[in-house]
């Protein structure tokens, strides 16, 4: 029986080979399943023989507690980046001062999330995270689900490689739409959607979401006597890898790097997946040794980022919605088309004077586009495709919830009824917030859901919810274990530093930033709310209008909700621990560029716990700017202004944090 054993996994790997690599199945779907329930009938007698590189772990049969860190022989450095023709000439001129002739493999850079795979004599025996490049986290079970990466590699060699997991369109429409029966928050593309499969303690939903992988590195290709770049996608493809072979090139010119370029940027939407751009590597590895690296980048390699991309759609209807504040903004509703990995069927407008200045009316043919490839806005309206029939906009009088008379404030309008609905759920989705009590799990649709329902009305409510944990259990689309990470999230949220609250809670202009300097200054909450306006203007950084915000938030309601949120167990004290430093009291700082061992969140903390504030604008009031790879504009004024430049090692070497 274990030579039949052995003899089954032979099949299956070769079958899986053939159909996901090779793209040539030799199997029929009927003896695939025949052959994998026997194995799986065998394995069940005697799982002593279960071997690592069983067919069994595709199906996803793994729950681990958490994720351990792996630490990267050789770091997974990120790619520069260039953004047009003339800067990917000016690449090239950098190459060809050192290589007179340099060949490039020009990829395709799947919009994806990178991994590194480790084979052991041929068998995988660990899948790794990118991390900060230099620590990963080990996702091991959930890599062996995919079926585009081989358990089991051709020849019996120890080796390491780097590629790409994703998710093809198909799948992610196809999980979307099953998001949308069972009531979940929809994904916002196949990125996020990769990105949060691998990172599932259950191995069964990375299993249920169909990822895929190319391969695309080498670490260390001297070790197998391979002397360019593109011998060892060919080496890879051989030991059984998938190389994405069909859209990789060799060119000899710049004119031949330019041609693929433009072919995939024009031809980009046709490919069953998302790519963000092109990914140029000289090709001979010698070449690549001389060229060297930066700190943070290879000098032999780039990506080239295609533009925003503009899409033209249909203004169906203006709809307004209502915001935490009140604030009533309106919004295009669009006739659904897809933008850059996502669809995209509504935007926001702003405002009434953003409406009237672009002239939008119902029923336009409208550009739209994603800002910086993010956030989706509707751009400008094609007149000459107007019919007559488009309906001119106008600005409604009344909340479009409760319906209470509509208050102007210069180019915004409110509504200012206490009790409004629409109010509350914003709400109670800011209070779950990452920056605020950074609550997972809930979407804003669950918590509409959650209010209609009557389980949440106010801030306390969310730490009652455990009270009702057998009722939500019964609720389509959630289970006991989604329930329960919900409640331990919930439970976790009151350990928060006070800014968090403070924030959570919604006291108008108070932002993330001005919170943690109210946090700072009164260090409870109980000293916030007995202070009174002189005290708070007299705070560097607070001025009138937040010290007359925050004096008249604390009203009788506010100060018993508060205690309520006490007795319940959070936090209302600061927790973090101030220490000025002269090289940051009192200074302003402007980080620009990519930083790659550190947030820029966590870098602004720093910087704020020393006795400094962060800008994102660099001025003559400017004292030091922080510097990441791909630092732009802020960069050159910088120079131009003499200002002092820190690259991200000197930072981090003055805080102590390296």
């Amino acid at each position: 029986m274990l030579e039949r054993m052995n003899e089954i996994i032979e099949i299956i790997n070769k079958a899986n080979y053939e159909y996901y690599t090779l793209d040539k199945p030799t199997l029929t779907d009927q003896e695939y399943d025949r052959y994998m329930g026997e194995l799986q009938k065998i394995e069940e007698k005697h799982p002593e023989w279960i071997r690592e590189d069983s067919p069994t772990h595709r199906v996803g049969n793994t729950v681990i507690d958490s994720f351990t860190k792996v630490t990267h022989r050789i770091p997974m450095l990120s790619l520069g980046n260039v953004f047009n023709e003339s800067e990917i000439l000016a690449f090239d001129e950098r190459v060809r001062k050192v290589i007179p002739n340099p060949e490039y493999v020009c990829e395709l850079k799947i919009d994806g999330l990178s991994v590194s795979l480790l084979y052991e004599n041929g068998v995988l025996v660990r899948g790794a995270t990118r991390g900060d490049g230099t620590t990963g986290e080990d996702i091991t079970h959930n890599v062996k689900t995919i079926k585009t990466i081989p358990l089991t590699l051709k020849e019996k060699v120890t080796i390491e490689v780097r590629g790409e997991i994703y998710m093809s369109k198909d799948s992610f429409y196809a999980l979307n739409e099953e998001r949308e029966r069972n009531h979940q928050e929809l994904l916002a593309n196949p990125r996020n959607a990769a990105a949060g499969s691998v990172r599932q303690l259950d191995s069964k939903i990375a299993a249920s979401r169909k990822l895929d992988c190319f391969i695309y590195h080498l670490p260390d290709p001297e070790n197998y006597h391979i002397k360019t770049h593109m011998e060892a996608l060919n080496y890879m493809k051989r030991l059984g890898l998938r190389t994405n072979e069909e859209n990789n090139k060799l060119v000899h010119s710049i004119d031949e790097l330019l041609e693929y370029i433009n072919y995939y940027t024009r031809h980009r939407q046709e490919l069953p997946y998302e790519i963000d751009g092109i990914v140029i590597k000289v090709n001979n590895l010698s070449d690549q040794q001389k060229l060297g690296y930066t700190v943070r980048t290879p000098r032999w390699a780039t990506a080239y980022k295609f533009p925003a991309e503009e899409v033209l759609t249909k203004l169906k209807e203006i709809k307004f919605t209502v915001g935490r504040t009140g604030q009533v903004t309106p919004n295009a509703i669009l006739e659904p088309v897809r933008l850059a990995g996502s669809l995209i069927s509504k935007a926001t407008l702003h405002n009434e004077d953003y409406v009237r200045s672009k002239d939008f009316r119902v029923g336009d043919i409208v550009a739209i586009r994603k800002a910086g490839d993010v956030i989706p806005e509707v751009i400008s309206v094609k007149e000459e495709r107007r019919t007559g029939k488009e309906i001119p906009f106008e600005m409604i009088q009344n909340c479009p919830i409760c319906n209470h008379p509509l208050v102007q404030k210069d180019a915004a309008y409110y509504c200012v009824n206490p009790h409004c609905p629409a109010k509350k759920i914003e709400a109670l989705i800011h209070y779950t917030s990452r920056n605020a009590m950074n609550i997972d799990g809930f979407g804003d649709r669950i918590i509409e859901d959650f209010y209609n329902m009557g389980y949440l009305k106010d801030f306390p409510d969310f730490y009652h919810l455990k009270e009702f944990k057998e009722e939500l259990m019964e609720l389509e689309g959630f289970g006991e274990k989604s329930i329960q990470n919900l409640l331990d999230s919930i439970e976790e949220s009151k350990k928060n530093s006070l800014e968090r609250l403070l924030f959570g809670i919604g006291i108008r202009h108070v932002g993330s930033k001005t919170a943690k300097i109210l946090a700072s200054y009164f260090k409870d909450i109980d000293s916030l709310m007995n202070t009174d306006f002189d005290t708070l203007v007299s705070i560097k950084d607070i001025g009138v209008i937040i010290a007359e915000s925050v004096t008249m938030y604390f009203d009788e309601f506010h100060k018993e909700m508060i205690e309520k949120l006490r007795q319940l167990g959070v936090n209302m004290k600061y927790l973090g621990v101030v220490t000025t430093d002269e090289n940051f009291e009192n200074k302003t700082f402007v980080l620009t560029g990519t930083l790659d061992h550190i947030t820029r969140e966590r870098a602004k903390e720093i910087i704020e716990s020393k006795g400094g504030k962060t800008s994102s604008s660099v001025s003559k009031k400017t004292d030091v700017v922080i510097v990441g790879h791909d630092a732009g504009s802020k960069y050159q004024k910088a120079l131009d202004l003499q200002i002092p430049i820190w690259e991200e090692e000197e930072f981090l070497n003055r805080v102590g944090e390296i």
